[in-house]
C-alpha cells in the first residue's frame, strides 16, 4: 500500500504558508538554545552544567529537526509533498526529549535543599523517571502500529502518564522541603520555576492525544509542530532563566550569612545582593 494512501500525521501535504510557519518555529527555538546558557556560583554548579549540556542538546536536535523538515517535502505545485524523511523530525523530538527531561530535573534539584545520599537517590529516580516517561510516549506515538492505532496511543500515554505522576511528586516533595530553608525571593522564584516545569510538562500529552480525539489534518499538524516548539522554549529558556535567578540569589544568602564565598557580586534584576567574597578573606574575617 501507498504511504500516501493512509497518512500518518508527520506524512501530510501542506501548504506554503503552513509549511514556512513550521520552518520559522524550529529556525526560532534553535537561536534561543544557543544564548540560553547560564552560569552560577559553585555550591550551584551542577545546575549550570545542567542547563549548557540541555541547550548543546537542544540546538543540535533543531538543528536536526529543521534539516529533517527541509529535506523530508518536496514541492509539487502549490503544496509540500512529504517523503518518509518527514518522520525523522517526531523521531529527532523524542531523542532530544530522553535527554534534555532528565536534565531539567536535575537543573531543578540542584537548586533545592535536599544533600547527601537522599539527592543521589532522587536525582536517580527522577531522571529515570523522566527517561521512562519520554520512551514509553515514543512507543505508543511512533513505532507501535507508526501512531495509528488510537489503543495503543491511549495504552502507552497511561503507562508514560504513571511515570508524569511520579515526577510531580517527587519534584514537589523537594520543592516544598526546601521552600523554608532560603528566602522569601528565591523561594519565590523556585516555585515559580517548578511550576513553569511541571505545566510545561503537562503540554505534551496534551498533544501527544491529539489524534486519539481528531483525524490530523495539515493545519493540526502545524499546530502539533508549532505547539512542541513553543513548550520546548518555556520549559528549557524560560525554566532555566528562573532556576538561573534561583541560584544567583541562594548565592547571595550563603555570602551573607558566611556560609559560603563567591569572587563575584551578585546581582539579580538589576539589584545588588552581595558583594564578592573570596575564601580567603572569609577566614581572615572570622579570625
Amino acid at each position: 500500500m501507498d504511504v500516501y494512501d493512509t497518512p500518518t500525521p508527520e506524512l501530510q501535504t501542506m501548504p506554503l504558508g503552513l509549511y514556512d510557519v513550521v520552518q520559522l518555529a524550529l529556525l526560532a527555538y534553535f537561536l534561543y538554545s544557543l544564548v540560553s546558557m547560564n552560569e552560577v556560583s559553585a555550591r550551584y554548579r551542577p545546575s549550570a552544567y545542567a542547563a549548557v549540556c540541555l541547550a548543546a542538546v537542544a540546538a543540535t536536535a533543531y538543528a536536526l529537526l529543521y534539516s529533517d523538515w527541509d529535506s523530508g517535502f518536496r514541492l509539487q505545485g502549490e503544496v509540500w509533498v512529504p517523503t518518509e524523511e518527514a518522520r525523522n523530525s517526531v523521531g529527532t523530538r523524542y531523542i532530544d526529549w530522553s535527554i534534555t527531561v532528565p536534565l531539567l530535573t536535575v537543573e531543578l534539584l540542584a537548586v533545592c535543599s535536599v544533600a547527601g545520599a537522599k539527592a543521589r537517590t532522587l536525582r536517580f529516580t527522577t531522571m529515570a523517571a523522566a527517561f521512562l516517561m519520554i520512551v514509553t510516549g515514543y512507543l505508543g506515538g511512533q513505532v507501535i502500529a507508526d501512531g495509528r492505532d488510537r489503543t495503543a496511543l491511549v495504552v502507552w500515554g497511561l503507562i508514560s502518564t504513571v511515570f508524569f505522576g511520579y515526577l510531580v511528586a517527587a519534584l514537589v516533595g523537594a520543592v516544598r522541603a526546601s521552600l523554608p530553608t532560603m528566602g522569601t525571593e528565591a523561594a519565590t522564584s523556585l516555585r515559580n520555576a517548578t511550576i513553569v516545569l511541571l505545566g510545561s510538562f503537562g503540554i505534551y500529552p496534551l498533544i501527544y492525544s491529539v489524534p486519539v480525539f481528531v483525524d490530523v489534518t495539515p493545519a493540526w499538524l502545524t499546530a502539533v509542530q508549532v505547539g512542541y516548539s513553543a513548550t520546548d522554549v518555556v520549559a528549557k529558556v524560560g525554566f532555566g532563566v528562573l532556576v538561573h535567578k534561583v541560584a544567583k540569589l541562594r548565592t547571595a544568602e550563603d555570602v551573607a550569612a558566611g556560609i559560603d564565598a563567591h569572587p563575584e557580586p551578585v546581582w539579580s534584576s538589576h539589584v545588588h545582593k552581595s558583594d564578592g567574597v573570596l575564601p580567603e578573606v572569609r577566614w581572615i574575617a572570622r579570625g
